[in-house]
């Protein structure tokens, strides 16, 4: 696995955006369909917008009809962090990227169930494109 990243919520502030900061360091979400990549097709990777970490393919990306790109893998599972999440009253599991920490979304048992049955839920704004 690639190096940890560790900053203060100082630094974080100084090089993301306040809407990146809202959803990557503070467990925030954006608003279903709005994200720049929910629609995206194009063939790449998908990494952590804070600190590049490939987490997602586009070859396991696929329309959940849920509103955020979703994926039935990611690349490599030592990439992702996984935790319970009790803010909305029920136990989902939080994802969020191994090498910085930052969230980016949620997995649920409700994916294609000729894959893995899996479906990595993520924000838009957690992710960056990067076209092969």
């Amino acid at each position: 696995m690639e190096d940890k990243i560790e900053r203060s919520e100082e630094e974080w502030k100084k090089v993301l955006t306040p809407e990146e900061y809202h959803v990557l360091r503070e467990k925030g979400t954006e608003p279903p369909g709005s994200g720049e990549l929910y629609h995206n097709t194009e063939n790449g990777m998908y990494v952590c917008r804070a600190c590049g970490a490939e987490l997602f393919s586009s070859g396991a990306k696929y329309d959940s009809g849920s509103g955020w790109p979703s994926f039935w893998q990611a690349v490599d599972p030592s990439k992702i962090t996984k935790k319970t999440d009790m803010s909305l009253g029920m136990a989902r599991t939080e994802i969020m990227c191994a090498r910085c920490g930052s969230h980016l979304g949620h997995v649920f048992d409700d994916g294609p169930k000729d894959k893995t049955g899996q479906r990595f839920c993520v924000n838009s704004m957690s992710l960056k494109f990067k076209k092969s």
